[in-house]
């Protein structure tokens, strides 16, 4: 074949290959749409992270409207089953380091009896019933004078001559738009600065997904047996991958049992296909693991109670901000002129290269953990006299690149690398990071500024005289 005859091949292939991508697309015609409501700030996204950044915004005298896909606030604490909130005391229990809304909330939770403390825990501050959080979120927003839209999905951001001016959303109304001065993408996947175009990453190990159930009789359908040792010897009959499992009690129940044992690997919820996969697969892992105690334990005492209305998300893209958070600052537990934030759960890192799961603890010893097989103990540092005992989130990992002045990011989307993801990512720790956005918003709303440009000293006081704690 001569040099002329392939390229005209390679011309006819190209040629091919975009008429059928055409093929494949449908044009929308451009048509004027309603605008449902105006406010001073849009947050995007009803987890606890945005409930809280609207409600600060709001007690601070802002018009807020609140924008959530699904029929109820507070994401996967409530949404996706996972009742735990970790300690807001440091690594020692000898210094409270977390308060704000966080633990309003809590406290809320405990005078209806929706709240069991597990004081000096590493592993589990405070076992919630999330179903009594949902009705304590509903009641902080209402409170707060917030615009709320539930059943709502974001669409596409509303850009006129570089500036965000809207979000366009869709509900049972049909098609319509927010309009706002400053938007807080709460999405936990940054799907407004996604659709915006700013830069972003996805780590080639993100932390693999995790489906929760509750299970009446899981104490007693579980007694005398070992399960990560059956998990690990019946895993091929029964489909399950290796990963870990935990869970807690429900607080007010007397025998309903939260268990997160399952692991969907490889699967990027970020991504339509992969979610919807990633959703069927977990719910599949649940009934798989039943069925492995019903033949190997008491499973006739045990019933399943409820599936989450989406999957525990642990990891998708991570936003390009004008700090990238490391695990060397997480573990030096190096401080910020601009923290906003601080932390003591320890880097807890769900491999998705390989079965189980690494913590690193502030004070330099590691453990990794494979259920069924030893665990694997050692340092990641040599022993020193003295240890951090908290680490903290500066504000810079919530300020997106590129030309959007008006936009902040608030959930794990941030800035952050692999390592200090692991530890940064849960509730907790994300809680304070929209407080931080919903204040920050008020600053810049009132001073006209863009989020870069709000004095991190006055936020931190502001964060401060609103309840937070700032070191």
């Amino acid at each position: 074949m001569s040099l002329v005859q392939f390229f005209c091949l390679l011309i006819h292939a190209y040629l091919n290959m975009e008429l059928e991508l055409k093929e494949m697309l449908l044009r929308e015609e451009a048509r004027e749409i309603p605008i449902f409501y105006e406010a001073d700030i849009c947050v995007l996204g009803g987890s606890c992270t945005g409930v809280f950044a609207a409600v600060r915004a709001a007690r601070l005298g802002a018009r807020v409207v609140i924008i959530e896909k699904q029929n109820a606030f507070g994401g996967v604490a409530t949404s996706g089953l996972v009742n735990i909130w970790h300690s807001l005391q440091n690594t020692e229990f000898d210094q409270q380091i977390i308060a704000g809304l966080t633990l309003e909330t809590i406290e809320r939770l405990d005078r209806v009896g929706g709240v069991i403390e597990e004081r000096k825990n590493h592993s589990a501050g405070y076992m919630l019933n999330t179903e009594e959080l949902k009705i304590e979120l509903d009641r902080l927003i209402q409170e707060s004078n917030v615009k709320a839209y539930l059943h709502t999905m974001f669409v596409s951001p509303h850009v006129v001559n570089g500036e965000l001016q809207a979000a366009i959303v869709e509900n049972k109304s049909g098609r319509g738009a927010i309009k706002a001065k400053l938007f807080i993408d709460a999405t936990g996947d940054g799907d407004l600065c996604d659709r915006l175009g700013v830069a972003q990453r996805l780590s080639p190990h993100f932390q693999p997904s995790t489906a929760c159930a509750k299970i009446s009789g899981w104490e007693q359908g579980t007694e005398g047996i070992d399960l990560p040792y059956l998990l690990l010897k019946h895993k091929d009959e029964f489909g399950i991958p290796e990963g870990f499992g935990w869970g807690t009690q429900v607080p007010g129940s007397t025998d309903v049992h939260m268990y997160a044992g399952t692991r969907v690997y490889h699967a990027n919820s970020a991504d339509g296909e992969a979610l919807t996969y990633s959703e069927m697969e977990g719910r599949r892992q649940v009934r798989a693991i039943m069925d492995l105690v019903h033949t190997y334990g008491r499973g006739d005492r045990m019933s399943l109670v409820s599936l989450p209305s989406y999957i525990g998300t642990r990891e998708t893209r991570h936003i390009a901000c004008h700090y990238q958070l490391t695990g060397e600052d997480v573990l030096y537990g190096r401080r910020f002129d601009d923290a906003i934030a601080n932390g003591s759960y320890r880097i807890d890192i769900h491999h998705q290269d390989k079965p189980g799961l690494t913590f690193k603890y502030l004070d330099g010893e590691q453990a990794y953990i494979r259920p069924g097989y030893p665990k694997e103990i050692g340092r990641w540092r040599e022993m020193t006299e003295h240890n951090p005992t908290f680490y903290q989130i500066p504000y810079r990992s919530l300020l997106p690149e590129g030309p959007y002045r008006n936009v902040i990011v608030a959930g794990r989307m941030l800035d952050i690398d692999e390592e200090a993801f692991g530890g940064v990512r849960v509730m907790v720790n994300m809680n304070q990071l929209g407080e931080a956005a919903g204040v920050a918003a008020y600053i810049a709303l009132t001073e006209e500024k863009g989020f870069a440009n709000v004095d991190v000293q006055s936020l931190r006081h502001q964060l401060q005289s609103g309840g937070s704690i700032v070191l």
